[in-house]
């Protein structure tokens, strides 16, 4: 990290004096912490180096970037050191009244002091400016600052445009495509055996629908039978279908019989005898329903486990959070379309999974406990509450995961409707009583025996309530676990 220049306003008073009025860039204000407690998205420290008169902080990232967060929530990067943000700050200042000529000369004498006892070039302001565009174009996804009691993501500062994710993540499926219709025999093992290379590759061709592709087409249509049942093998098949050559029926029904999967999700390929023209329409259907010519149309979670696939893992990350922000701030994006007065939970569902494979537990409760607390009928709020208290378990938020069991119990006990007429027969039961089970045990590893005995007679009664199929999967962890309680004890 280059701080030369931070070094020196604290060790200058008469340069501090002169970096906090009137340029705003204020080390006293340091003490006095941010407005709230804040992290990375990305994780990593960050050392509150100044601030200024509106609230905003200045914060150095382990890299020596410097990150700026007003007091509205919006944050960015504004030099890739602690010496270029000092830099621009002091270089882009304006005087408060720019026709006030004696404001405007008082400035102008401060920064000419201030960047020669700094070492500061006299750039010009354009080339100050493309240096902070720069910068701040750098944000996402590495330094993004979220909330750290909410984990809601600050705004960018800028408005700069950035490319799509989808454009991010189909440039490799753009390389390998182009290296597979060159005929390049090394390129074509190392893509198609890929798992990741061959899918993206796939994708860029489905955005990229090439006359001559029909060969490649067939052999990664073949690969992907590797993979089971994916969207992209469902997409090779509609690919490769609507070029209507019936020559392909036969390759088509031995993909779809590679298992039990793949014959359930590519049903409906024409038999055998089938004209061109049926190929072609079965082939229409499911690519207008899909797939589809605009990578804009794909639900954003295709891009973003093409990223994590390909280790882009923050890009996912701030993509999923900024999804999920959204909905917080705006729940009609769940409303059904169908349906218009039922909100489908389904996106908060997955938006949970999908951070709980990245590891972002925190982010996956955020979803999963707005989900939990949208649900309507009784099955519904038992099955999301008790994800919930696995997602808290694992967390080590031992005493909210008591309170979601609770939840569970309180609606056992009045579910207010007749959709857990047979839970006791039926693997949700089973789950509720397995994660009794193992938050008991939670509790009595962290010594906390007495929760740990009052959870193991409710996880009893539980237990007791399953019919025997369903319980004879529950019986060995409910014995193992009053045997730690009783160690405990």
């Amino acid at each position: 990290m280059t701080d030369e220049a931070l070094r020196a306003l604290r060790e200058h008073p008469r340069l501090a004096e002169l970096a906090a009025f009137p340029f705003d860039f204020d080390l006293d204000r340091a003490a006095h912490g941010h407005a709230e407690e804040v992290r990375l998205a990305s994780g990593g420290p960050l050392d509150i180096v100044a601030g200024d008169a509106s609230g905003g902080t200045y914060f150095a990232c382990a890299d020596g970037s410097m990150l700026y967060a007003d007091s509205e929530g919006s944050a960015g990067i504004v030099g890739s050191t602690v010496d270029e943000a000092l830099e621009i700050r002091i270089g882009l200042a304006e005087a408060e009244d720019e026709e006030e000529p004696e404001q405007q000369g008082e400035l102008e004498r401060a920064r000419a002091e201030l960047r020669a006892a700094l070492g500061f070039p006299d750039r010009s302001r354009a080339e100050l400016e493309a240096m902070l565009r720069a910068a701040l174009l750098r944000t996402e996804p590495d330094f993004v600052l979220l909330n750290d009691t909410e984990h809601s993501a600050y705004q960018l500062l800028d408005t700069y445009p950035r490319p799509p994710l989808w454009e991010l993540v189909l440039a490799s499926g753009h390389a390998d495509l182009a290296l597979l219709r060159a005929d390049d025999r090394t390129a074509w093992r190392q893509v198609a055996e890929d798992d990741v290379r061959r899918r993206l590759a796939l994708r860029a061709a489905q955005f990229d629908r090439a006359e001559g592709d029909l060969e490649l087409l067939r052999q990664l249509l073949r690969h992907e039978t590797r993979s089971s049942m994916t969207d992209e093998l469902r997409l090779a098949a509609v690919l490769v279908g609507l070029r209507g050559d019936t020559g392909d029926l036969p390759l088509l029904h031995e993909v779809r019989e590679t298992d039990f999967d793949t014959a359930c999700g590519l049903g409906g390929i024409p038999e055998p005898g089938a004209s061109a023209e049926e190929l072609r329409e079965w082939a229409r259907e499911l690519d207008d329903s899909m797939f589809g010519t605009d990578p804009s149309d794909e639900p954003v979670s295709t891009w973003t486990d093409l990223a994590r696939d390909q280790g882009m893992t923050e890009l996912a990350r701030v993509t999923l959070i900024r999804e999920l922000d959204e909905i917080f701030m705006d729940q009609s994006r769940l409303i059904r379309p169908d349906t218009p007065r039922t909100l489908s939970t389904a996106p908060l569902s997955a938006l949970a999974r999908d951070f709980e494979e990245l590891g972002d537990l925190p982010q996956a409760l955020r979803a999963q406990r707005l989900c939990a607390s949208l649900q309507e009928t009784a099955w519904d709020r038992l099955s999301a509450r008790h994800t919930q208290a696995r997602l808290e378990r694992d967390s080590g938020l031992l005493s909210d995961a008591a309170r979601s069991l609770t939840a569970v119990r309180d609606t056992l006990a009045v579910p207010g409707d007749d959709s857990l007429r047979d839970w006791q027969r039926v693997n949700l039961g089973r789950f509720i009583a397995e994660e009794h089970y193992l938050l008991t045990r939670a509790l009595a590893d962290a010594g906390r025996p007495e929760e740990a005995r009052a959870l193991l007679a409710a996880a009893d009664a539980i237990l007791g309530e399953l019919s025997d199929s369903a319980a004879r999967g529950v019986r060995e962890l409910a014995e193992r676990t009053a045997a730690r309680v009783r160690e405990v004890s």
